[in-house]
């Protein structure tokens, strides 16, 4: 049995933050899975967390802003990002960020818990978590509300694609704006960080590649400010500039 304590997640006897709000022991028991559940916070409702009270990506979901004052706040926040062309794509490889999905990345929140960080991210998001027997790290199935097309997917290990781990910021975006002359410690944080990560629907990861917010947006409109908000927090901790069309596009998401 596995137990969830108020503000924090038992992996492997350390407590690790992630600003969820849980308390007690859950056990069930699915057939050769372990009985452990938790993830998510019933106070987080199905929407989750707006991204303008979350700025280290550490509460599940990605609610949406709608009004005019958290729009005006998104809006100061797109703002300031800097901007610049997007470079050649020369070089770029997904090794140069660190094996997928490494727990080793120092600075980032999660990091060496003895969990990988896509099931981090599993479990973190999703509702009604369940572990492989034996395991508090495996997620073995769960259900998740994908931000980016509204949907509820109810999920299990056995169809892995189905839910896929989104760079909010792609990896190669980032390679074209500026990371590829970064450290390799550096690269690490931005691809492990769960500010820039959202486990979404497969399909829908599939569809962005590497697109930045003027290529692609969530098809889920209710979603959009949120996710441009998300997009720029991840471009403002890591110093990135984005191009003039990402930016005016992240701005009429907002109302702008």
């Amino acid at each position: 049995m596995r137990c969830l304590t108020s503000g924090g997640v038992l992996h492997g006897g350390a407590v690790v933050v992630v600003g969820m709000v849980l308390a007690g022991c859950t056990g069930g028991g699915l057939s050769g899975e372990s009985g452990s559940s938790g993830g998510g916070s019933s106070a987080s409702a199905k929407y989750g967390t707006s991204p303008l009270v979350d700025p280290d990506g550490t509460k599940p979901g990605l609610a949406p802003i709608s009004s005019e004052k958290d729009e005006a706040t998104a809006r100061e926040l797109i703002s300031k990002l800097p901007t610049k062309g997007r470079g050649p794509k020369t070089g770029y490889d997904r090794d140069e960020f660190g094996y997928a999905w490494m727990d080793t990345a120092d600075g980032v929140p999660l990091a060496r818990n003895g969990c990988d960080t896509r099931n981090d991210l599993l479990e973190l998001h999703g509702q009604n978590v369940r572990f492989r027997t034996g395991s508090d790290c495996v997620v073995v199935s769960m259900d998740l509300y994908d931000p980016y097309t509204g949907k509820d997917i109810v999920w299990k290990k056995a169809k892995a694609a189905e839910v896929q781990i989104d760079h909010v910021v792609p990896l190669s975006y980032a390679w074209q704006m500026g990371a590829a002359r970064w450290s390799k410690e550096k690269r690490q944080q931005l691809a492990n960080d769960v500010l820039n990560l959202l486990p979404v629907s497969g399909s829908a990861n599939s569809a962005k590649r590497d697109s930045g917010p003027a290529s692609w947006l969530p098809p889920n409109k209710a979603i959009r400010c949120s996710y441009s908000v998300r997009f720029a927090q991840v471009a403002e901790k890591y110093e990135l500039s984005v191009t003039v069309a990402d930016k005016q596009a992240m701005m009429r998401q907002c109302g702008g």
